[in-house]
């Protein structure tokens, strides 16, 4: 059973299935506008994919000829840059209508999974894979106490991840529509947040 504050908040995993969305101000350009599914948060760290920066000059049909990954159906899926951490690391996630060995249950009560095998590439390719699915290369990740730290300063802004904003394809607008579940715009936000 995971600790809990007084709050009743799970203080070992507290941002898990959470959305991080970049600040205006962001400092790291890598990071701008951007929105991060947090995969896990511990005491040890953060795992998380970026879900709205397309991969540059791949697709995910040219990505399953270089692996040898034969297709029966055309997936219409937009690489992604999951982030600066092992960039030649796949990750999907996906609804959990597949879970195969390999697969992790991210959030149960949503239905959102994570895999990391050619097995899933290979289900996608012949239409066995799951009916939502993200594919990402590269992950963010933070040390411990890390991601805190930069929440501290005020960095990013958290809110409950949507599932139908993990999957949807319309990335232009993912960041706006992210900060929209917090009922603010863009422009409400200052570029640099001043501190009391």
């Amino acid at each position: 059973m995971p600790k809990t504050g007084k709050s009743g908040r799970d203080l070992t995993g507290y941002l898990e299935r959470q959305f991080l969305v970049a600040m205006p101000g962001m400092p790291d350009s890598r990071f701008a506008r951007t929105v991060i599914y947090v995969c896990s948060h511990n005491a040890e760290g953060a795992m998380g994919l970026v879900i709205n920066k397309p991969y540059p000059g791949l697709s995910f049909n040219s990505l399953l000829q270089q692996l040898s990954i034969e297709t029966t159906v055309e997936p219409n899926i937009v690489v992604r840059q999951g982030g600066p951490v092992e960039t030649g690391r796949g990750f999907v996630l996906h609804s959990t209508d597949y879970m195969q060995p390999g697969s992790v249950a991210i959030d149960e009560a949503k239905g959102i999974g994570l895999t990391a095998t050619l097995d899933v590439l290979r289900a996608i390719a012949t239409g066995t894979g799951p009916q939502h699915k993200l594919f990402a290369l590269g992950y963010a990740g933070w040390g411990a106490g890390q991601l805190d730290t930069e929440l501290q300063e005020n960095g990013w802004l958290t809110v409950p991840a949507e599932f139908d904003l993990i999957f949807d394809p319309d990335l232009d607008s993912l960041w706006e529509r992210s900060l929209g579940l917090l009922g603010i715009s863009a422009g409400h936000l200052a570029s640099v947040a001043g501190h009391a």
